[in-house]
């Protein structure tokens, strides 16, 4: 049986990006390079057709996540034309990442490749010389093995001589080629600018706090001053009234539940902007954190200590069939890229989707920025599918948390102004704050 007469890729993308890296930043670390991984694959796929004078079969992208879970590159990068990710794992150790059963993945498939005259051509894009014994099996086969590199930072090889003197051909992948999909963050010496947060992050971020929070805050002041005191301890200058004991809370934008303890009686909704004396605040108030922010759970004041309001929200997971739940699942390898706003976005709508009630949609808008505590962690554990957990200790980015809520919100806002036949907001001010 002869081969089919057309080519394959396989890239080894720990390889590729960090000699990219290397080459444009100075350093292999993947963090300092931004990539447009639709130029890459499209200039990888014109370059190997134009080398091997074949049509593309397919390019295999492999790499390494830690617990084999797609991050966000490699969702948007399997749903690509010609494309398919295989994963590896990635382990940390001594401090350091490092693949496992990357080199394994792809000397199977270039041996499954080559013994099955799947193609007449194959380009490697890879430095390992583990890879030897597949590159011999394939040539064997009577495949055409073309080896590329990236143009190394100090001129010299960084690729494994052996495998350079077995490739049938070799390319090298120059700056000028690499830069077409491929730049240098500009880190300012080494330290990352502040990141700059979308239109509707900062919404979220910047919601006032209630006077009521305000002036509580101000009272707690008042009490630990005289404590100290009492204490026999100088006190401090009274230099913090209201305006400037809320700079703080400003800063953060979305109160605490230490902001919110004892403003709320039973069953209030969570903005709540109606100014609450210290003589009416609830007794007893205990603490729950909350990735939301501001829910205070007292006994008996609903499901889970939550206002009756709240608690008959219906989470999503309530709401979805087994039929749903497979087509979500099919939805979310498919076409969600991982973007948390992205991934904020598509809970919502299909939450809405899924409600009995059209009332509950404008019950939730209400209580912007906050959202109920078993929804908002029915929220967190779904963008967790999409490997935001990575390298952060298994807990979601601060500033990706403020992204998903961002997203949520922007769909709620989208619903409710349909519902009522308005337009929707501008970008940068996701929801109602009252």
């Amino acid at each position: 049986m002869e081969h089919v007469d057309r080519c394959v890729v396989l890239v080894d993308a720990g390889y590729l990006l960090g000699a990219a890296a290397s080459l444009l930043a100075g350093e292999p670390a993947r963090s300092r390079i931004t990539v447009d991984h639709a130029a890459l694959i499209q200039g990888l796929r014109e370059r190997a057709e134009a080398d091997t004078e074949q049509p593309l079969l397919r390019i295999y992208w492999f790499d390494g996540a830690p617990d084999r879970v797609p991050q966000p590159e490699h969702r948007r990068l399997r749903v690509m034309s010609r494309v398919t990710v295989r994963l590896g794992a990635l382990t940390r150790s001594d401090g350091r990442w490092a693949q496992k059963g990357v080199d394994a993945a792809m000397h199977a498939e270039l041996t499954e490749l080559a013994r099955n005259r799947a193609c007449s051509d194959i380009v490697l894009v890879t430095g390992d010389g583990d890879l030897l014994p597949g590159l011999m099996s394939a040539k064997e086969h009577g495949v055409a093995v073309h080896l590329w590199a990236v143009q190394a930072a100090d001129g010299d090889y960084n690729q494994s001589e052996d495998l350079v003197a077995e490739a049938d051909e070799r390319r090298v992948l120059d700056r000028a080629w690499i830069t077409k999909a491929v730049r240098a963050k500009d880190l300012g010496g080494g330290c990352p600018p502040p990141p700059v947060p979308r239109p509707e992050i900062t919404a979220i971020l910047s919601a006032p706090l209630p006077d009521s929070a305000l002036a509580a805050s101000a009272d707690r002041a008042a009490e630990s001053q005289a404590t100290v005191v009492r204490n026999g301890s100088a006190a401090p200058p009274a230099q913090h009234g209201p305006e400037t004991e809320a700079a703080p809370a400003a800063g953060k934008g979305v109160p605490t539940p230490k902001d919110l303890a004892g403003l709320r009686g039973p069953g209030t909704p969570a903005p709540a902007p109606q100014p609450v004396g210290p003589g009416q605040s609830q007794p007893g108030a205990t603490l729950r954190w909350s990735s939301d922010k501001g829910w205070v759970e007292r006994p008996g004041g609903g499901a889970v200590g939550e206002p009756p309001e709240t608690a008959s929200l219906p989470t999503l997971a309530q709401l979805t069939s087994a039929e749903q739940r497979w087509a979500d699942r099919e939805e979310d390898i498919t076409t969600v890229g991982g973007d948390p706003f992205e991934v904020g976005q598509v809970f919502a709508r299909r939450w809405m989707e899924r409600l009995p009630e059209a009332g509950h949609v404008q019950k939730l808008s209400v209580m912007y920025p906050r959202i109920p505590h078993r929804i908002d962690g029915e929220l967190l554990r779904y963008a967790a599918r999409f490997g935001l957990l990575a390298h952060k200790d298994d807990q979601i980015d601060e500033h990706d948390r403020y992204a998903i809520r961002a997203g949520f919100w922007r769909e709620i806002d989208v619903r409710a102004a349909a519902e009522h036949g308005a337009m929707p907001p501008e970008k940068g001010h996701p929801g109602p704050t009252t």
